[in-house]
């Protein structure tokens, strides 16, 4: 009869499987790349949470055999799920989340993957993503630029025949893709993903846009106090011409009164 002793949580559920999060910057920057722009894509949803390189334990370990160390798990480079709520976590327990599992997985193969050994641990996670439920699945492979997905039929992930403007049931961003092409992601309002670098280039140019948008404001609002100056002025330049003009009328209607109070009739002094 196997023995049968406690173990302490965080041995059942280490924050840590010792490999890398990447193991070149190309590999990197595809991670950082699909999950920050996700993140962007969610960020006004609190139910929605987006991790990158984060042990996934599907099921609860209380109790295990003496030989066994660990429950199972595994590290999606990035994954999505759907349900729970944002926040840090050592990493995504599965059973104490209402036990949602990632919907959304992406793997962003490297050198290594290629390998003998890489396919048989690719392969792995296959299994584990269509055992515990995920309901879609993309892998990318940046250097041979190779793309597959997978969706969920039932029990099983079923291959997508044609990845090529494909769009995300979960997400609803869309896939452009050609074999021997680099994959360009797209939000579902038709911008493009970008990387960090574009990302910050894109605030600063927003930045420097609405600055300049502030200061044309402000133009168009001082052309306008100097267009209604000018119109007061131009009012007031009317109303003194007027007043001037009435001011000569009764001042020569006053003469003629004083000509005609003293016998001449002004009608017949010739002009001037």
């Amino acid at each position: 009869m196997t023995s049968l002793v406690q173990i302490p949580d965080d041995l059942l559920y280490p924050s840590s499987d010792g490999n890398p999060m990447a193991e070149n910057t190309l590999q990197y920057r595809w991670i950082v790349m699909i999950k920050e722009n996700l993140e962007i894509l969610f960020a006004k949803d609190p139910h929605v949470f987006i991790a990158g390189d984060l042990l996934w334990y599907p099921i609860q370990v209380s109790e295990i055999p003496v030989h066994e160390t660990r429950a199972p798990s595994q590290a999606p480079d990035v994954m999505v799920v759907f349900g729970v709520n944002k926040g840090d976590r050592p990493s995504y327990k599965q059973f104490r989340e209402n036990n949602i599992p990632p919907q959304v997985v992406f793997e962003i193969l490297s050198e290594s993957n290629r390998t003998a050994k890489g396919r048989e641990a690719m392969q792995q996670k296959f299994e584990f993503y269509q055992r515990y439920g995920v309901e879609e699945y993309y892998v990318y492979d940046p250097d041979e630029r190779v793309l597959q997905g997978w969706q969920r039929q039932g029990q099983e992930l079923v291959p997508i025949p044609t990845m090529n403007q494909w769009v995300s049931p979960r997400l609803g961003i869309r896939f452009e893709w050609q074999p021997g092409q680099e994959l360009v992601l797209y939000y579902p309002d038709g911008r493009r993903f970008l990387s960090s670098i574009e990302l910050a280039e894109q605030a600063e140019l927003a930045q420097r846009q609405a600055a300049l948008a502030q200061q044309q404001a402000a133009l168009a609002q001082q052309q306008a106090e100097l267009a209604q100056q000018r119109e007061q002025t131009e009012r007031q330049r009317a109303e003194y011409e007027r007043s001037q003009k009435e001011l000569a009328q009764q001042r020569a209607e006053q003469l003629a009164a004083y000509l005609r109070s003293i016998g001449i009739n002004p009608d017949e002094i010739p002009p001037p």
